[in-house]
C-alpha cells in the first residue's frame, strides 16, 4: 500500500467524458416556498439541473461529479483545490465537486495509486445520482432532514443542523466548472486542479482517519471464562 503518487509510472489516461444525462423528472413547486430562491439560483444562474423536494436535490453527472469523505479527510485536501472549487458540508461529510466523469475514473485511479483493495470512506456521485442541494449563501432553509446530525469536523467547520452547507459556494455562471479538479490534460497543460494528486490525498486521509476510529474503540468486554490450566 502507498499513500503517494508513484513516479515510476505515467498518470492513466483520462476517458471520454460521460455524456450529459436528462435530470430527474421535476416535481411541481410551490410558487415562494422557502427554497424557491435556491432552485433559482442552481437552474437559472448556474446552470445546474435541480429537482424540487424536501430538501431539494441536484443532479451529479451533468455539470459535474462528486467525491463524498468524512469532513476532516477531505480538509487536509483542501489545499489541492483551486479557490473557487466548490466544497459542501453534511452534518460530518463533505463533499467536493470534480469535473464530470471523475466519478468513473476513481476506481482506476485509486488502482493505480495502489490503493485496491484497502477499506476507504471515499464515496463517488456520478451520472444519474443525485446530492442534496446547499442553501443559497445567504438563505435559511427550514426542515431539510432530521435532526441529529453533528457539526462537521477540521479545518473550516461550521454548525449544520441536518442541511447541507456551501463550505465553498460555487461562483457565477461557469466559473465553476473551469476550477473543478480533473484528470491531467493528454498533450497540454491544464488550469484546473489534478484529480490524480486529489484523490491520493483524500484516500490516504481516509484511511489515516478509519485507523484512527478504529484505535478510539473501547476494547471489546471479554466474558466470565473458566481458566485453562494445562
Amino acid at each position: 500500500m502507498a499513500g503517494s503518487v508513484p513516479m515510476t509510472s505515467s498518470v492513466p489516461l483520462p476517458r471520454r467524458p460521460l455524456d450529459p444525462v436528462p435530470s430527474a423528472p421535476r416535481a411541481a413547486g410551490v410558487p415562494g416556498g422557502p427554497d424557491t430562491g435556491t432552485l433559482h439560483w442552481y437552474d437559472n444562474e448556474l446552470g445546474w439541473p435541480s429537482v424540487p423536494g424536501r430538501p431539494p436535490m441536484l443532479v451529479t453527472g451533468v455539470r459535474f461529479d462528486v467525491l463524498d469523505v468524512p469532513a476532516e479527510a477531505g480538509a487536509r485536501a483542501l489545499r489541492h483545490l483551486g479557490p473557487g472549487s466548490p466544497v459542501a458540508l453534511w452534518g460530518e461529510r463533505m463533499r467536493l465537486l470534480v469535473a464530470v466523469g471523475g466519478a468513473e475514473e476513481l476506481p482506476g485511479v485509486l488502482e493505480w495509486l495502489e490503493w485496491r483493495g484497502v477499506a476507504l470512506d471515499l464515496r463517488a456521485l456520478g451520472a444519474g445520482g443525485l446530492m442534496e442541494a446547499p442553501a443559497r449563501p445567504g438563505e435559511a432553509r427550514s426542515g431539510a432532514l432530521p435532526p441529529g446530525r453533528g457539526s462537521a469536523a477540521g479545518h473550516g467547520s461550521v454548525p449544520v443542523q441536518g442541511a447541507a452547507v456551501w463550505l465553498r459556494p460555487p461562483g457565477p455562471g461557469g466559473e465553476a466548472e473551469a476550477s473543478l479538479p480533473a484528470m491531467p490534460a493528454v498533450g497540454g497543460p491544464t488550469g484546473a486542479p489534478d484529480l490524480v494528486r486529489l484523490v491520493d490525498t483524500l484516500a490516504t486521509h481516509c484511511h489515516r482517519v478509519r485507523l484512527g476510529r478504529a484505535n478510539a474503540r473501547p476494547p471489546a468486554r471479554r466474558g466470565n471464562q473458566p481458566l485453562a490450566f494445562s
